[in-house]
């Protein structure tokens, strides 16, 4: 398992927030704007597209670590973005630095840790009882 993942790989991930989104509609809050667990969801989809393009086949990343301060509400309706930076690499552990803006507010910023994986062998055992 020999990727090419060096420190330095970055994305961007953004999306608008709309009703699905929301703290309401997934259970975390009962307020109609973008809820934590969905600016988690969105750092990690940044973590994966940042490293998509340096794996090999056969090869995934899995989230194993979260550290995220919730900054700031955003409503519906509004665009954010979500920037992911591989920091660190240290073996089959992968650091990320990242932010989630909203226009020029940093809503969220925090960090994810990812480890390099079979994908074939992290399934088969994922599957055993």
């Amino acid at each position: 398992m020999a990727a090419q993942l060096t420190a330095g790989l970055t994305a961007k991930v953004q999306l608008t927030v709309g009703d699905a989104d929301t703290a309401q509609a997934l259970g975390s809050g009962d307020v109609p704007v973008l809820a934590t667990p969905r600016v988690v969801a969105l750092v990690e989809a940044a973590t994966v597209a940042a490293t998509a393009r340096a794996l090999e086949s056969g090869q995934t990343t899995v989230g194993v670590r979260v550290e995220l301060e919730h900054r700031s509400a955003t409503p519906i309706g509004r665009q954010v973005t979500a920037e992911a930076l591989l920091a660190k690499v240290d073996g089959r552990r992968l650091f990320f630095e990242v932010t989630v803006r909203d226009g020029e507010t940093v809503a969220a910023e925090g960090k994810v840790e990812r480890v390099l994986v079979d994908r074939h062998r992290f399934l088969e055992k994922a599957m055993q009882p």
